[in-house]
């Protein structure tokens, strides 16, 4: 005997009845669901966010009921945050020391997720002298524009160990940093890789490794975060948490498949495999706070900001971590 079932009866309905329906039929059903399209800007140039195209080459969003179109990102990280805000972007992934001060001016994005832990350097130039921390007094350090997360991170840094206000901070392109140096304009140089990585490669022992956002008190920090329109997280959480899900499970397959990663990567990277291999092992991708432990971490990271002055002394550290980070998987 056939049994014609409406759309709308339910398994339960289906049992109380007495009817069996193979589990092919019910998996048939649950595969057919529309899958959720979004928009999730990125910047392809950063290996950092690795565990996005991981996410897209094996499956992660798929399996978590979405369809992804990847835009590579190349502009600001204000621009990529009004992208989202304005409904250009649903979500969009960016350094949350790139993040911290737009946020406080007040776009309509919430921080739901993160990827991974630190993951900037500070060198200095060995014929310079600039061997340790403390000789950085009286010296420039080279940076790719006075808002990225380097200058930021280690401004901070260096202003709470009273260093601050003993450097100076000089802007070039960021591949042409290490001409900087060489011409002596720069003693040091503060940045991300692969840039510094390929910065080194070109320079063999010309540079030491000052600081790293990655270890000492900063060690289990996040680094890069996971933004979503705030519209998205109000009518439709459930994309959001989704999202959070999918990204989870691609920064643990980072964590713990550095090799198959590398090759995944690999197409936007003007790093060899090998190379991004050992970059992977030196970034933390098993630490992706959220919920709870995120907003505690945007809190932590926004009383340094505050501390040193870039953002307003008006601007409470916790009021914006409660006002900026949202938990979609509760």
């Amino acid at each position: 005997m056939t049994i014609f079932l409406p759309t709308t009866f339910s398994r339960r309905r289906l049992l109380a009845a007495g009817a069996v329906v193979p589990a092919g039929v019910l998996a048939s059903r649950v595969r057919a669901q529309p899958r959720k399209k979004i928009t999730f800007a990125w910047s392809q140039s950063g290996y950092c966010q690795a565990p996005i195209p991981v996410a897209l080459e094996r499956g992660y969003f798929e399996k978590n009921g979405l369809d992804v179109e990847s835009l590579n990102w190349a502009g600001s990280a204000d621009q990529l945050l009004e992208a989202m805000a304005t409904g250009k972007a649903d979500v969009g992934a960016g350094l949350i020391h790139r993040w911290v001060k737009p946020l406080e001016s007040g776009f309509d994005v919430k921080v739901v997720g993160s990827i991974h832990g630190g993951c900037l350097r500070l060198v200095g130039l060995k014929s310079a002298g600039v061997t340790g921390e403390s000789q950085l007094k009286g010296k420039v350090i080279g940076v790719s524009d006075q808002n990225s997360p380097a200058k930021n991170f280690f401004d901070i840094h260096l202003t709470e160990r009273g260093l601050g206000k003993d450097v100076e901070w000089r802007v070039y392109p960021a591949d042409l940093l290490d001409v900087a140096a060489k011409k002596g304009e720069i003693q040091a140089i503060a940045d991300g890789d692969p840039n510094l990585f390929l910065i080194e490669k070109r320079n063999p022992g010309s540079f030491v490794e000052l600081g790293n956002s990655g270890t000492g008190e900063y060690a289990q920090k996040l680094c890069c975060v996971i933004g979503a329109r705030g519209e998205l997280v109000r009518n439709d959480k459930g994309t959001a948490a989704a999202v959070v899900r999918a990204l989870a499970q691609a920064s643990d397959f980072t964590a713990e498949n550095p090799r198959e990663t590398a090759r995944i990567y690999a197409r936007y990277s003007k790093v060899s495999e090998d190379e991004l291999q050992a970059l992977m092992h030196s970034t933390n991708f098993a630490h992706h706070p959220v919920g709870k432990n995120l907003r505690n971490e945007v809190e932590f990271f926004a009383r340094d900001f505050h501390t040193a002055g870039i953002l307003k002394k008006s601007t409470d550290p916790v009021r914006f971590a409660n006002h900026v980070t949202l938990d979609v998987l509760a």
